[in-house]
Parts: C-alpha cells; structure tokens; sequence
C-alpha cells in the first residue's frame, strides 16, 4: 500500500488540496467558516446547556469549544468518508488508481481542516486566562490518534457503503446518537464511577477527555489510556484497510 500511495503521490496531493479548498468553495467566507461553524454550535450550547445541566463548570464556553471542534472535525470526515468511493463512481469505473487514495484524502484533508481550527482552540485557551503549558508537547499524538482513528472507520464505511447504499443514513443517525454518548457538553465527571466505564469504551471520550488535560487542565493526559487509544487506532487502520480491500474487488461490478 505504502508502495502504490508513494508512485501515487501527486493524486494524493492534489485530492487533498481539492478536499481542502473545495469543502467551501463559492461561498463569501470560503476557509473561514471552519472556525465559524464550531464557534456558532459552542455559542449556542454555552446559552442553552447551563439551564439544562445546571452545570458549573469553569470556563464552560472554552471547554465546550475544546470538544466541540474535535468533534465536529471527527464527524464531517466520517460523513464525507462514507461516501467518498460513491461521490467517486465515475472516475472509478474509467481509471486505476489506489482507491484507498479516496478514504486517505478525506481523512488528511479532515486532519488539514482541523490543524487550522486549532487557532480558534488556542485564541480561546489563551484569552480565557487558562494559557498553555509545555504539555502541549502530547498534542500531535492524540491528534494523531484521532487521524487513525477517522482513517481506519473510513475504511470500512466507504467499502460498505458500495454494496449497502443505505450505510450512510445508519452511520449518521448512529453518530447523531454517540454525541450524547460523548462528554462534550458535559464533563464525565457527572456520572458516578460505575456508569462512567460505558462512556469511556468510546474512543471519543478518551481523545476529547485528552485534549481537555493538555489544553484546560494543563496536565499530561494519562500513558497508559494515550497508548491504548494510539495502539487501537493503528490496529483498526490495519483492519480497516483489509477490509477495504477485500471488498475492493466488487467495486466497479457494485457501482
């Protein structure tokens, strides 16, 4: 695969570029609006979630925005993932190439986007008086965590989506639901100790619950829980990517 994505470099790059400027091409704000979006969701939840929650967290708005934005980055890829080998049908059908290009461009692009809204994470981080510590250092690894992870569902809901054309609509009703699941809005701290096992079998909880150690907390996010959730990330990549193979070979036939 490493081979083939090497000798395809060039398309790869230029599907990432198209990724990247072509989520918001035409519109007035164009590259902007992937830090209007977050801001506009964390503005409306930090109004509407203290009345439900009554919760009193400090610094409610920045923590909202800490997870929001990982969030909000990690669906859109698997949304725009799902339907990447679909959205591609035609040039699929007329030409080779790696179709694993598909599912990795999403997922860079998906990874560009969110290293750009990382300056709304840190303008909030630093004017709210939290400031950054040296334990930004563990930064690029939960990043990097979230990236295989992305990459490696992708992979299976981009292959599965060709034979099952409905798997986009249970995708997206399944993360609509995993939201609640996942303490953005709220800090898991909420639950008592023998409920809060079921949030953290989420590999979002521990991604968000990291981002929030470095950037609120100012502390290093736990050895043990960053390796699982790298080691789990890698093996669902590998997995994922045997999947996608597998079912590969029926593409053109199925589309």
């Amino acid at each position: 695969m490493i081979k083939e994505l090497y000798n395809y470099r060039e398309l790869l790059k230029n599907n990432v570029k198209k990724e990247v400027r072509g989520k918001y091409k035409g519109s007035f704000l164009g590259i902007l609006w992937s830090f209007v979006n977050p801001l506009l969701s964390a503005l409306i939840y930090a109004i509407v979630f203290p009345f439900i929650l009554k919760t009193t967290q400090e610094n409610y708005l920045t923590f909202l925005v800490v997870g929001i934005i990982p969030w909000n980055i990690f669906t859109t890829t698997i949304m725009q993932g799902t339907t990447c080998i679909l959205m591609n049908a035609g040039i699929i059908k007329k030409v080779y190439f790696p179709r694993e290009i598909l599912p990795i461009s999403i997922a860079t692009s998906g990874l560009v986007n969110f290293l750009i809204s990382f300056i709304v994470i840190f303008l909030f981080v630093i004017f709210s008086g939290i400031g950054i510590s040296y334990n930004i250092l563990f930064l690029p690894l939960v990043i990097l965590a979230q990236y295989l992870l992305s990459l490696g569902i992708i992979f299976i809901t981009s292959a599965v989506d060709v034979y099952i054309r409905d798997a986009e609509y249970i995708i997206n009703f399944f993360i609509n639901m995993l939201f609640y699941a996942t303490p953005i809005v709220y800090n898991s701290t909420m639950f008592p100790a023998n409920v809060r096992w079921i949030l953290e079998l989420n590999p979002m909880t521990q991604i968000i619950t990291c981002y929030r150690d470095i950037l609120l907390y100012k502390t290093a996010p736990p050895f043990q829980d960053l390796f699982l959730l790298l080691l789990l990330s890698m093996i669902l990549v590998y997995l994922g990517h045997k999947i996608f193979k597998k079912l590969e070979k029926r593409f053109a036939e199925e589309l």
